[in-house]
């Protein structure tokens, strides 16, 4: 991996991957959700639709797309808290169309207002879509559990009365915020050439990136946040406040999320599934953003065992408080992570991905062998340290999903 940064601050990321037939263009901007307002909620993630719906030279949606559908190539964009993304990838011998393309919707997209007023229908579409999906929607009830009415706790594709309010020209205003060169990187891998990459981007503007306002934590209790749905199965988020991603213990609470629940023979999906027959699915993620982050069990159980497993999952938090992680526990966890990278990063849009995303939030990247030490360096005694830090009750939260519960009796489960 190398990194170049060219005149007007734009960060290049070339990953060359010997012998590889196809290459990947990856450019991704540092301005996501969690740079709106309350009266923009979802502009980004709306923005992000609107890129693939004209330029000047591509004037159509069908265009846009065509152009890259006649030589089968892949692409899509996804919008996050803190980043923007628009990617393609193409076999090696079509690299400067795919260059070119992403240059093309990323710098001269002319928003159309016909379009505009198409894709806010699209958008609501989504929406919905995503709250008639329990397991999604159980997610934005759980950033909504941390951050509440500030913009992490927001859904990233805003309101139907947000979107509904957004216009051309505040699309406009957005990208001239953001959209800059000193907080966009452009991610090449794969069978690739960067030397056209300061051709295609000459465009974009050069200036400072736009500030982002702390998230405000100031939790002091455990938090309980529930939508009453009657849905057949009953999904919870049970987890924590944890860490950013400068701090130090991130490499730590990867390993106690790989050993909670992040593999089949992890604590977690042992107990709840295999022990006690309560749910099909359960999983344990760490999340860092830039300045906060968490960690979440998340699972989906009938709405008579609602208590049974947060009392279960609440216990295993406990325990990880309590007793040292012992060193076949410890090296199964290790050899877990570092082989899970490994596999994800066979190909060359996985590499892009990879890189692209540490560099555009912490200005930096971390190779996987770098980042394997980190993970190596992990021992039981900071394993315990990290998990008296965060399984405490007072960073306890709880975010439900169904038939109404008795939230005093969970509230003293945690």
């Amino acid at each position: 991996m190398k990194k170049t940064v060219l005149n007007n601050g734009l960060r290049v990321i070339t990953i060359p991957v010997a012998g590889s037939k196809t290459a990947t263009v990856l450019a991704v901007v540092n301005f996501g959700s969690r740079y709106e307002t309350k009266k923009t909620s979802g502009i980004s993630h709306f923005l992000e639709h609107m890129y693939f719906k004209g330029t000047k030279k591509r004037p159509s949606p069908k265009k846009v797309v065509e152009y890259l559908d006649k030589i089968g190539g892949s692409f899509n964009a996804f919008t996050g808290h803190e980043y923007t993304g628009y990617y393609a990838k193409v076999r090696s011998n079509h690299f400067n169309q795919a260059l070119e393309w992403v240059s093309d919707i990323f710098l001269n997209s002319t928003l159309p207002q016909e379009e505009i007023r198409k894709e806010k229908n699209v958008i609501f579409e989504e929406i919905n879509m995503v709250k008639d999906h329990p397991m999604m929607h159980i997610q934005e009830i759980w950033m909504k559990t941390l951050y509440n009415d500030q913009p992490a706790g927001w859904n990233i594709a805003g309101t139907k009365e947000s979107v509904s309010g957004i216009t051309r020209n505040d699309l406009i205003n957005h990208i001239n915020k953001g959209y800059v060169s000193q907080n966009t990187v452009v991610c090449l891998a794969g069978n690739i050439d960067s030397s056209k990459v300061g051709k295609f981007f000459k465009g974009i503007k050069n200036q400072e990136k736009p500030f982002l306002e702390k998230v405000i934590e100031e939790q002091k209790e455990p938090v309980i946040l529930s939508e009453n749905r009657e849905i057949d199965q009953f999904h919870l988020c049970l987890g924590v406040r944890a860490y950013g991603a400068f701090h130090p213990d991130i490499y730590v609470l990867d390993v106690i999320e790989t050993i909670l629940g992040r593999m089949m023979s992890s604590r977690l999906f042992i107990k709840i599934r295999e022990e006690l027959g309560l749910a099909y699915y359960i999983k344990t993620e760490a999340e860092s953003f830039s300045d906060s982050g968490f960690l979440v069990t998340q699972a989906g159980v009938d709405v008579n065992k609602v208590e049974k497993a947060v009392s279960a999952i609440a216990k295993e938090y406990r325990k990880m408080a309590k007793v040292k992680v012992n060193s076949i526990e410890l090296k199964k966890a290790k050899e877990n992570i570092k082989g899970r990278l490994a596999l994800s990063l066979e190909s060359g849009d996985s590499q892009a991905f990879y890189y692209g995303i540490q560099e555009t939030i912490k200005n930096s990247s971390l190779s996987p062998e770098k980042f394997f030490e980190r993970i190596d360096k992990v021992s039981s005694n900071d394993i315990l340290r990290v998990s008296r830090d965060i399984f405490k009750p007072e960073k306890m939260n709880l975010a439900l999903l169904g038939l109404k519960q008795d939230e005093k009796k969970l509230m003293n489960l945690l």
